[in-house]
């Protein structure tokens, strides 16, 4: 499912594009649950343990920014993770041994949707090895007008970046403090059914949605069998029931990588969403276009 020059852009870039690795009954299902899940969204008026929500969200327009964890919550995704095609490539870019760390749906409404701030996943669950990196499934076609993650090439390999503001965690980096080129970054477009692969540490953020077109984007992230978090691991047999390739480990391998620890927590939990509003510099806000 990966070709040797796919595995070597992940490599030097720290992210890569694969077509059509999700198959047309999955991505049916896939979009059908979705759409059970926004009419769910209908009950609630507030942020809970499955939804996060848009501002302006109401039962006669819902708007939902995030299904959280949708592989505890509806089988498909726990068996879109586990998948051969899937899998196969997480092999071939983490090794034999892999494990499920996360997940969660992130959605653009048409000529809305939040956008997210600059940001290293790293910085959010640094682990003994970065031997990590994230899935999006691509259930609509993504595009740089519907709000297409944006990735910073080789961002991989340099620094981990400070994502905190007045002393606490926030989830987003200081565009004008860190001295990246942010032009240089490069969108992670493709039709639907696609997945793209990016490394923990690749500095990656998105627009608002400017297009008349939804952007819905299930996001797993996986990590090799052997990199454990440093924050520990509070439920051994849960830790190691997310296993989707080979066989848990009691060593974890200890690798030199530069780690910045998300303490003391950001003062609004919940989501990614709530963490970057007390981001004090923003590089997305008030922008109509993803460049």
């Amino acid at each position: 499912m990966i070709k040797d020059e796919e595995v070597a852009a992940y490599r030097r870039d720290g992210v890569v594009v694969v077509e059509d690795v999700l198959d047309s009954a999955q991505l049916a299902e896939a979009r059908r649950v979705v759409a059970e899940f926004i009419e769910g969204s209908r009950a609630v008026t507030a942020h809970t343990d499955v939804y996060d929500l848009e501002p302006g969200h109401s039962a006669d327009a819902p708007r939902v920014r995030r299904i959280k964890t949708p592989h505890k919550h509806h089988k498909l995704f726990w068996d879109i993770a586990r998948s051969p095609r899937l899998v196969a490539i997480l092999q071939a870019l983490l090794g034999p041994g892999v494990r499920l760390h996360g997940s969660k749906i992130n959605l653009k409404s048409p000529q809305f949707g939040s956008p997210v701030e600059w940001h290293q996943d790293w910085a959010f669950y640094p682990h003994t090895n970065d031997d990590i990196l994230a899935v999006g499934v691509m259930l609509d076609d993504c595009t740089v007008e519907n709000g297409a993650m944006l990735v910073l090439p080789d961002t991989h390999r340099g620094p981990v970046y400070d994502h905190h503001s007045d002393g606490y965690f926030c989830g987003a980096m200081d565009p004008e403090a860190c001295g990246l080129d942010f032009s240089r970054a490069v969108p992670a477009i493709g039709r639907a059914g696609s997945m793209s692969f990016h490394h923990v540490r690749a500095v990656h953020g998105s627009a608002q949605n400017t297009s008349d077109k939804p952007r819905v984007l299930l996001l797993y992230e996986f990590a090799a069998a052997d990199a454990w978090p440093l924050s520990g691991v509070p439920d051994l047999a849960a830790f190691d029931s997310r296993i989707v390739a080979g066989e848990p480990t009691t060593r974890p391998r200890l690798a030199d990588v530069p780690v910045r620890l998300p303490l003391p927590p950001a003062p609004h939990q919940g989501s990614i969403y709530e963490n970057q509003t007390t981001a004090r510099s923003r590089y997305f806000a008030d922008r109509k276009t993803a460049a």
